[in-house]
Protein backbone atom coordinates (compact mmCIF):
# COMPACT_ATOMS: atom_id res chain seq x y z
CA UNK A 1 0.00 0.00 0.00
CA UNK A 2 1.21 3.00 -1.10
CA UNK A 3 1.50 5.61 1.40
CA UNK A 4 -0.53 9.13 1.04
CA UNK A 5 1.34 12.24 2.62
CA UNK A 6 -1.10 15.23 3.11
CA UNK A 7 -0.20 18.45 4.00
CA UNK A 8 -0.93 19.84 7.82
CA UNK A 9 -0.98 23.41 7.96
CA UNK A 10 -0.87 23.26 12.07
CA UNK A 11 2.74 20.97 11.61
CA UNK A 12 4.66 22.25 14.08
CA UNK A 13 2.58 21.89 17.35
CA UNK A 14 -0.82 22.85 16.28
CA UNK A 15 0.15 26.23 15.66
CA UNK A 16 -0.95 27.73 12.36
CA UNK A 17 1.28 30.71 13.08
CA UNK A 18 4.59 28.98 13.73
CA UNK A 19 4.07 26.51 10.83
CA UNK A 20 3.75 29.33 8.47
CA UNK A 21 6.52 31.20 10.31
CA UNK A 22 8.99 28.31 9.43
CA UNK A 23 7.34 27.94 5.82
CA UNK A 24 8.83 31.21 5.17
CA UNK A 25 12.30 30.62 5.92
CA UNK A 26 13.08 29.09 1.79
CA UNK A 27 11.10 32.66 0.47
CA UNK A 28 13.82 34.40 2.97
CA UNK A 29 16.64 32.85 2.64
CA UNK A 30 16.65 33.66 -1.48
CA UNK A 31 15.47 37.21 -0.50
CA UNK A 32 17.78 37.98 1.72
CA UNK A 33 21.36 36.14 0.03
CA UNK A 34 19.89 37.79 -3.61
CA UNK A 35 19.00 41.55 -2.03
CA UNK A 36 21.57 41.72 1.31
CA UNK A 37 24.27 39.50 0.81
CA UNK A 38 24.44 39.74 -3.56
CA UNK A 39 24.87 35.94 -3.65
CA UNK A 40 24.34 35.16 -7.15
CA UNK A 41 21.20 33.80 -8.26
CA UNK A 42 21.94 30.16 -9.19
CA UNK A 43 23.34 29.44 -5.37
CA UNK A 44 20.45 31.45 -3.50
CA UNK A 45 18.14 29.17 -5.54
CA UNK A 46 20.01 26.17 -4.53
CA UNK A 47 20.39 27.21 -0.84
CA UNK A 48 16.47 28.16 -1.30
CA UNK A 49 15.74 24.88 -2.81
CA UNK A 50 17.76 22.83 -0.03
CA UNK A 51 16.43 24.95 3.22
CA UNK A 52 12.68 23.92 1.78
CA UNK A 53 13.26 20.39 1.42
CA UNK A 54 14.68 20.50 5.09
CA UNK A 55 11.04 22.70 6.49
CA UNK A 56 9.41 19.90 3.94
CA UNK A 57 10.40 16.98 5.68
CA UNK A 58 11.25 17.67 9.46
CA UNK A 59 8.45 20.14 9.54
CA UNK A 60 5.82 18.94 7.70
CA UNK A 61 6.91 15.37 7.67
CA UNK A 62 7.22 15.06 3.77
CA UNK A 63 8.83 11.51 2.83
CA UNK A 64 12.00 12.89 1.79
CA UNK A 65 11.68 10.40 -1.22
CA UNK A 66 8.12 12.83 -1.78
CA UNK A 67 10.65 15.40 -1.12
CA UNK A 68 12.87 14.49 -3.58
CA UNK A 69 10.33 13.68 -6.39
CA UNK A 70 8.67 17.01 -6.41
CA UNK A 71 12.00 18.96 -6.77
CA UNK A 72 12.78 16.95 -9.75
CA UNK A 73 9.12 17.40 -11.44
CA UNK A 74 10.34 21.19 -10.70
CA UNK A 75 12.99 21.17 -12.24
CA UNK A 76 12.10 19.61 -15.27
CA UNK A 77 8.83 22.19 -15.55
CA UNK A 78 11.98 25.41 -15.07
CA UNK A 79 13.85 23.67 -17.86
CA UNK A 80 10.93 23.12 -20.21
CA UNK A 81 8.96 24.97 -20.99
CA UNK A 82 10.31 28.31 -18.82
CA UNK A 83 14.25 27.67 -20.27
CA UNK A 84 13.28 26.57 -22.95
CA UNK A 85 10.96 29.94 -23.81
CA UNK A 86 14.12 32.15 -22.94
CA UNK A 87 17.32 30.31 -25.04
CA UNK A 88 15.02 30.44 -28.58
CA UNK A 89 14.18 34.12 -27.64
CA UNK A 90 17.74 35.15 -27.10
CA UNK A 91 18.67 33.07 -29.58
CA UNK A 92 16.21 34.52 -32.45
CA UNK A 93 17.54 37.62 -31.89
CA UNK A 94 21.02 36.74 -32.23
CA UNK A 95 20.42 35.22 -35.73
CA UNK A 96 18.88 39.26 -35.92
CA UNK A 97 22.44 40.35 -35.00
CA UNK A 98 24.63 37.58 -37.29
CA UNK A 99 22.75 39.11 -40.30
CA UNK A 100 23.26 42.05 -39.60
CA UNK A 101 19.74 43.25 -39.77
CA UNK A 102 19.75 44.43 -36.13
CA UNK A 103 21.21 47.61 -37.36
CA UNK A 104 18.57 48.58 -39.55
CA UNK A 105 16.07 47.63 -36.82
CA UNK A 106 18.13 50.35 -34.63
CA UNK A 107 17.68 53.10 -37.07
CA UNK A 108 13.76 51.81 -38.04
CA UNK A 109 13.37 52.41 -34.07
CA UNK A 110 14.40 56.11 -34.47
CA UNK A 111 12.37 56.55 -37.59
CA UNK A 112 9.63 56.25 -35.40
CA UNK A 113 11.38 58.28 -32.48
CA UNK A 114 15.14 59.01 -31.79
CA UNK A 115 14.41 59.71 -28.32
CA UNK A 116 15.04 56.83 -26.04
CA UNK A 117 12.61 57.29 -23.41
CA UNK A 118 10.06 56.81 -25.82
CA UNK A 119 11.54 54.30 -27.90
CA UNK A 120 11.68 52.42 -23.74
CA UNK A 121 7.97 52.74 -23.87
CA UNK A 122 7.18 51.38 -27.18
CA UNK A 123 9.37 48.40 -26.70
CA UNK A 124 8.98 47.56 -23.23
CA UNK A 125 5.77 48.94 -22.68
CA UNK A 126 3.63 48.59 -26.08
CA UNK A 127 5.84 45.35 -27.82
CA UNK A 128 6.54 43.81 -24.97
CA UNK A 129 2.57 43.95 -23.89
CA UNK A 130 1.89 42.28 -26.92
CA UNK A 131 4.41 39.42 -26.33
CA UNK A 132 2.78 38.86 -23.04
CA UNK A 133 -0.62 38.87 -24.33
CA UNK A 134 0.98 35.44 -26.65
CA UNK A 135 3.40 33.57 -25.04
CA UNK A 136 3.82 34.75 -21.43
CA UNK A 137 6.68 32.75 -19.52
CA UNK A 138 9.30 34.92 -19.70
CA UNK A 139 9.29 35.58 -23.28
CA UNK A 140 8.51 39.82 -23.30
CA UNK A 141 11.49 40.08 -20.68
CA UNK A 142 14.16 38.03 -22.89
CA UNK A 143 12.93 39.70 -25.83
CA UNK A 144 12.76 43.40 -24.65
CA UNK A 145 15.82 43.49 -22.45
CA UNK A 146 18.12 42.55 -25.40
CA UNK A 147 16.13 45.31 -27.80
CA UNK A 148 16.83 48.06 -25.51
CA UNK A 149 20.20 47.33 -24.60
CA UNK A 150 21.30 46.85 -28.54
CA UNK A 151 19.55 50.21 -28.47
CA UNK A 152 21.71 51.46 -26.52
CA UNK A 153 20.29 51.24 -23.01
CA UNK A 154 22.90 50.18 -19.75
CA UNK A 155 22.32 46.71 -19.00
CA UNK A 156 21.12 47.19 -15.41
CA UNK A 157 18.37 50.01 -16.75
CA UNK A 158 16.92 47.68 -19.73
CA UNK A 159 16.42 45.23 -17.46
CA UNK A 160 14.69 46.80 -14.73
CA UNK A 161 12.76 48.99 -17.13
CA UNK A 162 11.10 45.64 -18.61
CA UNK A 163 10.84 43.88 -15.36
CA UNK A 164 8.86 47.07 -14.15
CA UNK A 165 6.79 47.29 -17.61
CA UNK A 166 6.24 43.55 -17.88
CA UNK A 167 3.62 44.03 -14.76
CA UNK A 168 0.97 45.85 -16.97
CA UNK A 169 -0.60 42.92 -19.16
CA UNK A 170 0.80 39.76 -16.85
CA UNK A 171 -2.88 39.56 -15.87
CA UNK A 172 -4.61 38.68 -19.20
CA UNK A 173 -1.40 37.34 -19.91
CA UNK A 174 -1.13 33.93 -22.75
CA UNK A 175 -4.57 34.69 -24.12
CA UNK A 176 -5.61 35.08 -20.31
CA UNK A 177 -4.77 32.16 -19.07
CA UNK A 178 -4.24 32.96 -15.58
CA UNK A 179 -7.81 34.19 -15.32
CA UNK A 180 -9.29 30.97 -16.93
CA UNK A 181 -7.16 29.16 -14.40
CA UNK A 182 -8.97 31.15 -11.73
CA UNK A 183 -12.12 30.61 -13.02
CA UNK A 184 -12.20 26.83 -13.33
CA UNK A 185 -10.71 25.89 -10.30
CA UNK A 186 -13.28 28.30 -8.34
CA UNK A 187 -16.28 27.02 -10.65
CA UNK A 188 -16.64 31.13 -11.15
CA UNK A 189 -17.64 32.22 -14.68
CA UNK A 190 -13.85 33.58 -15.64
CA UNK A 191 -15.18 36.93 -17.36
CA UNK A 192 -16.81 37.97 -14.27
CA UNK A 193 -13.09 37.48 -12.95
CA UNK A 194 -11.66 39.29 -16.06
CA UNK A 195 -14.37 42.29 -15.55
CA UNK A 196 -12.80 42.97 -12.21
CA UNK A 197 -9.53 42.43 -13.05
CA UNK A 198 -10.09 45.12 -16.25
CA UNK A 199 -11.09 47.27 -13.06
CA UNK A 200 -7.99 47.51 -11.10
CA UNK A 201 -4.95 46.26 -13.38
CA UNK A 202 -5.64 49.67 -15.81
CA UNK A 203 -5.59 51.99 -12.91
CA UNK A 204 -1.67 50.18 -12.56
CA UNK A 205 -1.35 49.86 -16.48
CA UNK A 206 -1.94 53.88 -16.83
CA UNK A 207 1.19 55.06 -14.62
CA UNK A 208 3.68 52.61 -15.89
CA UNK A 209 5.04 54.28 -19.00
CA UNK A 210 5.48 57.35 -16.37
CA UNK A 211 7.56 55.07 -13.98
CA UNK A 212 9.49 54.01 -17.16
CA UNK A 213 10.19 57.24 -17.89
CA UNK A 214 11.50 57.89 -14.48
CA UNK A 215 13.53 54.96 -14.62
CA UNK A 216 15.19 55.99 -18.03
CA UNK A 217 15.55 59.67 -17.20
CA UNK A 218 14.20 60.61 -13.92
CA UNK A 219 12.44 63.83 -13.53
CA UNK A 220 14.08 65.34 -16.34
CA UNK A 221 12.29 62.65 -18.19
CA UNK A 222 9.12 63.57 -16.46
CA UNK A 223 9.16 67.01 -17.15
CA UNK A 224 10.19 66.44 -21.25
CA UNK A 225 7.73 63.28 -21.85
CA UNK A 226 5.32 63.24 -19.52
CA UNK A 227 2.23 63.77 -22.34
CA UNK A 228 3.13 60.80 -24.44
CA UNK A 229 3.59 58.46 -21.16
CA UNK A 230 0.19 59.61 -19.77
CA UNK A 231 -1.04 59.01 -23.78
CA UNK A 232 -0.26 55.97 -24.05
CA UNK A 233 -1.03 54.51 -20.58
CA UNK A 234 -3.95 55.87 -20.42
CA UNK A 235 -4.93 54.29 -24.10
CA UNK A 236 -3.32 50.60 -22.84
CA UNK A 237 -5.85 51.27 -19.40
CA UNK A 238 -8.69 52.44 -21.23
CA UNK A 239 -8.65 49.38 -24.17
CA UNK A 240 -7.77 47.09 -21.17
CA UNK A 241 -10.94 47.99 -19.58
CA UNK A 242 -13.00 47.91 -22.56
CA UNK A 243 -11.61 44.65 -24.01
CA UNK A 244 -12.34 42.72 -20.38
CA UNK A 245 -16.03 44.40 -19.30
CA UNK A 246 -17.17 44.41 -23.16
CA UNK A 247 -15.55 42.64 -25.43
CA UNK A 248 -13.02 39.61 -24.60
CA UNK A 249 -11.41 38.80 -21.85
CA UNK A 250 -8.92 36.56 -24.00
CA UNK A 251 -7.81 39.31 -26.68
CA UNK A 252 -7.92 41.98 -23.82
CA UNK A 253 -3.87 42.26 -24.26
CA UNK A 254 -3.57 42.29 -27.72
CA UNK A 255 -6.20 44.76 -27.85
CA UNK A 256 -4.87 47.17 -25.28
CA UNK A 257 -1.10 46.40 -26.47
CA UNK A 258 -1.95 47.56 -30.38
CA UNK A 259 -4.40 50.73 -29.03
CA UNK A 260 -1.20 52.11 -26.62
CA UNK A 261 1.18 51.55 -29.75
CA UNK A 262 -1.43 53.45 -32.04
CA UNK A 263 -2.37 55.69 -29.79
CA UNK A 264 1.50 56.90 -29.07
CA UNK A 265 2.59 56.71 -32.87
CA UNK A 266 -0.79 59.29 -33.80
CA UNK A 267 0.64 61.45 -30.83
CA UNK A 268 3.78 61.43 -31.88
CA UNK A 269 2.99 63.54 -35.27
CA UNK A 270 1.20 66.11 -33.22
CA UNK A 271 3.78 66.32 -30.47
CA UNK A 272 7.83 66.17 -30.10
CA UNK A 273 9.52 65.21 -27.27
CA UNK A 274 12.52 67.90 -25.59
CA UNK A 275 15.43 66.76 -24.70
CA UNK A 276 16.18 63.66 -27.12
CA UNK A 277 19.68 64.15 -28.14
CA UNK A 278 20.37 65.00 -24.44
CA UNK A 279 18.96 61.72 -22.89
CA UNK A 280 20.34 59.39 -25.90
CA UNK A 281 23.97 61.00 -25.10
CA UNK A 282 23.82 60.41 -20.84
CA UNK A 283 22.47 56.65 -22.17
CA UNK A 284 25.77 56.17 -24.20
CA UNK A 285 28.15 57.64 -21.62
CA UNK A 286 26.50 55.34 -18.78
CA UNK A 287 26.38 52.27 -21.23
CA UNK A 288 29.85 52.94 -21.71
CA UNK A 289 31.60 54.27 -18.38
CA UNK A 290 32.60 51.28 -16.43
CA UNK A 291 31.40 48.71 -13.70
CA UNK A 292 27.66 48.19 -12.72
CA UNK A 293 26.34 50.40 -10.20
CA UNK A 294 26.56 49.25 -6.53
CA UNK A 295 23.21 50.36 -5.55
CA UNK A 296 20.30 51.84 -7.20
CA UNK A 297 20.10 53.20 -10.87
CA UNK A 298 21.82 56.85 -11.24
CA UNK A 299 19.44 59.53 -13.19
CA UNK A 300 21.48 60.28 -16.66
CA UNK A 301 24.46 62.29 -16.23
CA UNK A 302 25.27 60.90 -13.41
CA UNK A 303 28.90 59.12 -12.91
CA UNK A 304 27.73 55.63 -12.09
CA UNK A 305 26.97 53.69 -15.02
CA UNK A 306 26.89 49.80 -16.00
CA UNK A 307 28.98 48.06 -17.86
CA UNK A 308 28.39 46.92 -21.10
CA UNK A 309 30.79 46.24 -23.83
CA UNK A 310 32.59 46.67 -27.11
CA UNK A 311 33.92 45.89 -30.50
CA UNK A 312 31.95 45.02 -32.85
CA UNK A 313 31.41 47.68 -35.86
CA UNK A 314 28.90 47.68 -38.60
CA UNK A 315 29.17 48.38 -42.51
CA UNK A 316 26.91 48.37 -45.49
CA UNK A 317 24.81 47.02 -42.85
CA UNK A 318 26.98 43.61 -41.94
CA UNK A 319 28.60 43.36 -38.46
CA UNK A 320 32.77 43.03 -38.12
CA UNK A 321 34.77 42.64 -35.89
CA UNK A 322 34.62 40.20 -33.20
CA UNK A 323 31.16 38.56 -32.53
CA UNK A 324 29.13 38.78 -29.93
CA UNK A 325 26.86 36.78 -27.79
CA UNK A 326 23.83 37.85 -25.91
CA UNK A 327 24.64 35.77 -23.06
CA UNK A 328 28.01 36.65 -22.37
CA UNK A 329 27.35 40.35 -21.21
CA UNK A 330 29.23 41.45 -24.06
CA UNK A 331 27.09 43.41 -26.99
CA UNK A 332 28.11 45.98 -29.11
CA UNK A 333 28.70 49.04 -27.68
CA UNK A 334 25.96 51.63 -28.35
CA UNK A 335 26.98 54.25 -30.78
CA UNK A 336 24.85 57.73 -31.43
CA UNK A 337 21.45 56.42 -33.51
CA UNK A 338 21.86 59.14 -36.40
CA UNK A 339 18.26 58.89 -38.06
CA UNK A 340 18.64 57.99 -41.49
CA UNK A 341 16.60 57.00 -44.55
CA UNK A 342 15.53 53.22 -44.91
CA UNK A 343 13.71 52.01 -47.73
CA UNK A 344 10.99 49.77 -47.22
CA UNK A 345 12.20 47.04 -48.09
CA UNK A 346 14.91 47.13 -45.39
CA UNK A 347 12.64 48.57 -42.61
CA UNK A 348 9.76 45.85 -43.04
CA UNK A 349 12.90 42.92 -42.95
CA UNK A 350 13.89 44.88 -39.78
CA UNK A 351 10.91 44.19 -38.09
CA UNK A 352 10.23 41.00 -39.88
CA UNK A 353 11.46 38.50 -36.89
CA UNK A 354 9.16 40.30 -34.59
CA UNK A 355 5.76 40.65 -37.21
CA UNK A 356 6.68 36.63 -37.79
CA UNK A 357 6.67 35.97 -34.30
CA UNK A 358 3.06 38.13 -33.54
CA UNK A 359 1.61 36.14 -36.48
CA UNK A 360 3.04 32.52 -35.31
CA UNK A 361 1.70 32.97 -31.77
CA UNK A 362 -1.57 34.41 -33.18
CA UNK A 363 -2.23 31.68 -35.47
CA UNK A 364 -1.28 28.94 -33.03
CA UNK A 365 -3.08 30.53 -30.12
CA UNK A 366 -6.28 31.93 -32.04
CA UNK A 367 -6.92 29.51 -34.55
CA UNK A 368 -8.96 27.16 -33.10
CA UNK A 369 -7.62 23.92 -35.77
CA UNK A 370 -3.80 24.59 -35.36
CA UNK A 371 -4.42 25.15 -31.70
CA UNK A 372 -5.75 21.66 -31.45
CA UNK A 373 -3.47 20.07 -32.87
CA UNK A 374 -0.86 21.92 -31.24
CA UNK A 375 -2.31 21.30 -27.75
CA UNK A 376 -5.07 18.73 -28.24
CA UNK A 377 -8.60 18.94 -26.91
CA UNK A 378 -7.98 16.37 -23.75
CA UNK A 379 -10.22 13.57 -25.58
CA UNK A 380 -8.37 10.18 -25.89
CA UNK A 381 -7.10 10.20 -29.34
CA UNK A 382 -7.09 13.39 -30.80
CA UNK A 383 -4.19 14.92 -32.29
CA UNK A 384 -2.99 17.56 -30.13
CA UNK A 385 0.86 16.87 -28.98
CA UNK A 386 1.02 18.02 -25.82
CA UNK A 387 1.55 15.17 -23.12
CA UNK A 388 0.28 14.60 -19.96
CA UNK A 389 3.58 12.68 -17.38
CA UNK A 390 1.67 11.67 -14.41
CA UNK A 391 4.70 12.07 -12.02
CA UNK A 392 6.50 8.95 -10.92
CA UNK A 393 6.52 8.54 -7.20
CA UNK A 394 4.52 11.22 -6.31
CA UNK A 395 1.30 11.30 -8.76
CA UNK A 396 -1.96 9.85 -6.37
CA UNK A 397 1.07 9.60 -3.37
CA UNK A 398 0.28 13.36 -2.69
CA UNK A 399 -2.65 15.02 -1.91
CA UNK A 400 -4.26 18.25 -1.18
CA UNK A 401 -5.42 20.01 1.85
CA UNK A 402 -8.90 18.77 0.34
CA UNK A 403 -7.68 14.70 0.74
CA UNK A 404 -7.73 14.49 -2.81
CA UNK A 405 -4.56 14.34 -5.39
CA UNK A 406 -2.43 16.57 -5.91
CA UNK A 407 -3.15 18.07 -9.70
CA UNK A 408 0.57 19.62 -9.63
CA UNK A 409 1.92 16.07 -10.09
CA UNK A 410 0.63 15.66 -13.62
CA UNK A 411 3.31 17.32 -15.41
CA UNK A 412 2.11 18.83 -19.09
CA UNK A 413 5.06 18.59 -21.62
CA UNK A 414 4.17 20.99 -24.33
CA UNK A 415 6.84 19.92 -26.97
CA UNK A 416 5.82 21.62 -29.65
CA UNK A 417 2.72 23.76 -28.21
CA UNK A 418 4.85 25.74 -26.05
CA UNK A 419 5.99 29.35 -26.85
CA UNK A 420 9.78 28.20 -26.89
CA UNK A 421 9.50 25.91 -29.99
CA UNK A 422 7.15 28.77 -31.35
CA UNK A 423 10.06 30.84 -31.40
CA UNK A 424 12.31 27.91 -32.77
CA UNK A 425 10.50 28.02 -35.70
CA UNK A 426 10.15 31.78 -36.09
CA UNK A 427 14.24 31.90 -35.79
CA UNK A 428 14.89 29.11 -38.33
CA UNK A 429 12.22 30.80 -40.82
CA UNK A 430 13.88 34.19 -40.10
CA UNK A 431 17.77 32.39 -40.28
CA UNK A 432 16.67 31.27 -43.72
CA UNK A 433 15.06 34.62 -44.90
CA UNK A 434 18.43 36.55 -43.50
CA UNK A 435 20.45 33.86 -45.16
CA UNK A 436 22.34 33.02 -42.12
CA UNK A 437 24.22 30.07 -42.48
CA UNK A 438 22.52 26.87 -40.62
CA UNK A 439 26.43 25.86 -39.44
CA UNK A 440 26.48 29.69 -37.98
CA UNK A 441 22.90 29.66 -36.61
CA UNK A 442 23.39 26.35 -34.83
CA UNK A 443 26.93 27.30 -33.67
CA UNK A 444 25.11 30.52 -32.08
CA UNK A 445 22.37 28.43 -29.95
CA UNK A 446 25.27 25.88 -29.18
CA UNK A 447 26.90 29.16 -27.41
CA UNK A 448 23.67 30.55 -26.16
CA UNK A 449 22.82 27.25 -23.98
CA UNK A 450 26.72 27.20 -22.93
CA UNK A 451 26.67 31.20 -21.87
CA UNK A 452 23.08 30.35 -20.15
CA UNK A 453 24.28 27.18 -18.00
CA UNK A 454 23.90 29.25 -14.93
CA UNK A 455 20.76 30.52 -15.35
CA UNK A 456 19.40 27.33 -16.35
CA UNK A 457 20.46 26.17 -13.08
CA UNK A 458 19.17 29.33 -11.20
CA UNK A 459 15.94 28.77 -12.99
CA UNK A 460 15.08 24.57 -12.69
CA UNK A 461 16.47 25.70 -8.62
CA UNK A 462 13.89 27.97 -8.36
CA UNK A 463 10.70 26.05 -9.39
CA UNK A 464 12.27 22.45 -7.28
CA UNK A 465 11.81 25.24 -4.67
CA UNK A 466 8.10 26.43 -5.63
CA UNK A 467 7.21 22.65 -6.59
CA UNK A 468 8.47 21.36 -2.90
CA UNK A 469 7.06 24.43 -0.94
CA UNK A 470 3.66 23.46 -2.60
CA UNK A 471 3.31 20.21 -2.80
CA UNK A 472 4.47 20.10 0.68
CA UNK A 473 1.59 22.85 1.64
CA UNK A 474 4.34 25.50 2.68
CA UNK A 475 2.90 28.37 0.66
CA UNK A 476 -0.72 27.10 1.11
CA UNK A 477 -0.19 27.34 5.25
CA UNK A 478 1.27 31.10 4.29
CA UNK A 479 -1.64 31.79 3.15
CA UNK A 480 -4.31 30.60 5.62
CA UNK A 481 -2.16 32.49 8.12
CA UNK A 482 -2.68 35.67 6.58
CA UNK A 483 -6.56 34.62 5.66
CA UNK A 484 -6.98 33.13 9.37
CA UNK A 485 -8.84 36.26 11.24
CA UNK A 486 -8.52 39.20 9.35
CA UNK A 487 -12.58 39.66 8.81
CA UNK A 488 -13.05 42.47 6.52
CA UNK A 489 -8.80 43.35 6.48
CA UNK A 490 -8.23 40.25 4.51
CA UNK A 491 -9.62 42.41 1.66
CA UNK A 492 -6.49 44.84 1.82
CA UNK A 493 -4.65 41.60 2.36
CA UNK A 494 -5.83 39.85 -0.37
CA UNK A 495 -3.68 41.08 -3.22
CA UNK A 496 -0.51 40.05 -1.34
CA UNK A 497 -1.09 36.37 -1.74
CA UNK A 498 -1.15 36.52 -5.08
CA UNK A 499 2.11 38.49 -5.48
CA UNK A 500 3.62 36.01 -2.97
CA UNK A 501 2.68 33.13 -5.23
CA UNK A 502 4.10 34.89 -8.43
CA UNK A 503 7.18 35.66 -6.37
CA UNK A 504 7.54 32.12 -5.87
CA UNK A 505 6.64 30.73 -8.80
CA UNK A 506 7.32 33.20 -11.65
CA UNK A 507 3.90 32.44 -12.67
CA UNK A 508 0.26 34.16 -12.38
CA UNK A 509 -1.29 31.43 -13.73
CA UNK A 510 0.53 29.06 -10.98
CA UNK A 511 -0.34 31.81 -8.08
CA UNK A 512 -4.17 31.52 -9.21
CA UNK A 513 -3.83 27.65 -8.98
CA UNK A 514 -2.31 27.88 -5.50
CA UNK A 515 -4.60 30.57 -3.87
CA UNK A 516 -7.79 31.00 -5.94
CA UNK A 517 -10.26 28.77 -4.11
CA UNK A 518 -8.52 30.24 -0.63
CA UNK A 519 -9.46 33.48 -2.24
CA UNK A 520 -12.91 32.34 -2.43
CA UNK A 521 -13.23 30.39 1.02
CA UNK A 522 -11.83 33.70 2.90
CA UNK A 523 -14.07 35.99 1.34
CA UNK A 524 -17.45 34.09 1.73
CA UNK A 525 -16.56 33.86 5.80
CA UNK A 526 -15.50 37.28 5.35
CA UNK A 527 -18.52 38.22 3.84
CA UNK A 528 -17.11 40.10 0.88
CA UNK A 529 -17.64 39.12 -2.92
CA UNK A 530 -15.79 36.30 -3.75
CA UNK A 531 -15.05 37.59 -6.95
CA UNK A 532 -13.19 40.54 -6.02
CA UNK A 533 -10.82 38.93 -4.09
CA UNK A 534 -9.87 36.21 -6.81
CA UNK A 535 -9.67 39.02 -9.20
CA UNK A 536 -7.16 40.45 -6.28
CA UNK A 537 -5.62 37.35 -6.52
CA UNK A 538 -4.64 38.00 -10.14
CA UNK A 539 -3.70 41.54 -9.92
CA UNK A 540 -1.22 41.17 -7.00
CA UNK A 541 0.40 38.34 -8.74
CA UNK A 542 1.11 40.67 -11.51
CA UNK A 543 3.40 43.19 -9.16
CA UNK A 544 4.93 39.94 -7.68
CA UNK A 545 6.29 38.86 -11.42
CA UNK A 546 9.28 41.49 -11.43
CA UNK A 547 11.08 39.85 -7.83
CA UNK A 548 10.65 36.83 -8.92
CA UNK A 549 13.90 34.80 -8.82
CA UNK A 550 12.99 33.11 -12.16
CA UNK A 551 12.07 36.22 -13.83
CA UNK A 552 15.32 38.12 -12.45
CA UNK A 553 17.51 35.36 -13.76
CA UNK A 554 15.72 35.54 -17.29
CA UNK A 555 16.49 39.60 -17.18
CA UNK A 556 20.00 39.09 -15.95
CA UNK A 557 20.90 36.71 -18.77
CA UNK A 558 18.88 38.78 -21.30
CA UNK A 559 20.76 42.09 -20.93
CA UNK A 560 24.12 40.66 -20.24
CA UNK A 561 24.17 40.78 -16.57
CA UNK A 562 24.09 36.70 -15.59
CA UNK A 563 25.29 36.76 -11.85
CA UNK A 564 24.10 39.97 -11.01
CA UNK A 565 20.55 39.22 -10.59
CA UNK A 566 20.64 40.65 -6.60
CA UNK A 567 21.54 44.36 -8.29
CA UNK A 568 18.46 44.02 -10.37
CA UNK A 569 16.35 42.70 -7.45
CA UNK A 570 17.57 46.02 -5.50
CA UNK A 571 16.56 48.22 -8.24
CA UNK A 572 12.55 46.83 -8.94
CA UNK A 573 12.13 45.57 -5.41
CA UNK A 574 10.64 49.16 -3.69
CA UNK A 575 8.73 49.12 -7.20
CA UNK A 576 6.91 45.99 -6.65
CA UNK A 577 6.52 46.82 -2.48
CA UNK A 578 5.33 50.14 -3.61
CA UNK A 579 2.56 49.47 -6.47
CA UNK A 580 1.39 46.24 -4.23
CA UNK A 581 0.23 48.47 -1.30
CA UNK A 582 -1.31 50.83 -3.76
CA UNK A 583 -3.31 47.73 -5.11
CA UNK A 584 -3.97 46.66 -1.67
CA UNK A 585 -6.03 49.60 -0.58
CA UNK A 586 -7.55 50.03 -3.98
CA UNK A 587 -9.27 46.03 -3.62
CA UNK A 588 -10.27 47.30 0.30
CA UNK A 589 -11.69 50.18 -0.87
CA UNK A 590 -13.34 48.45 -3.45
CA UNK A 591 -14.55 46.28 -0.69
CA UNK A 592 -16.69 49.03 1.06
CA UNK A 593 -16.95 52.60 -0.27
CA UNK A 594 -15.82 52.60 -3.96
CA UNK A 595 -17.82 48.99 -4.52
CA UNK A 596 -19.64 51.26 -7.21
CA UNK A 597 -16.59 50.06 -9.17
CA UNK A 598 -17.72 46.70 -9.45
CA UNK A 599 -19.45 45.64 -11.88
Amino acid sequence: MIFAYQPDTSALGGSLLATALVSMLPLATVFVLLGLLRVKAHLAGLAGLAVAMVVAVAAFGMPVGDALLSASEGAVFGLLPIMWIVLTAIWLYQITVLSGRFEDLRTAFNLISDDPRIQAIIVAFCFGGLLEALAGFGAPVAITGVMLVALGFPAIRAATVVLLANTAPVAFGAIAIPILTAGTLTGIDYNEIGAIVGRQTPLLASLVPLLLVFLVDGRRGIRQIWPAALVTGAAFGVAQFVSSNFLSVELTDIIASLVALAALVAFLRIWAPTGSQDARADLIALATAGPEPSGGIPPLGGKVATATTNSATTTNGQTSGTRQTMATATLPAPTSLPVTTLSPARRAMAFLPYILVIVVFSVAKLAAPVKQFLVGTGVKGDIGTDIKIHWPGIDGAVLNLAGKPAAATVYTLSWLSSPGTLLLFSGVIIALIYKVRPVDATKEFGATVYKMRFAILTVASVLALAFVMNLSGQTITIGQWLAAGTGGLFAFLSPILGWLGTAVTGSDTSSNALFATLQQSAATKAGIDPTLLVAANTSGGVLGKMISPQNLTIAATAVGLAGKESDIFRAVAKWSFGLLLGLCLLVYLQSTVLSWMLP
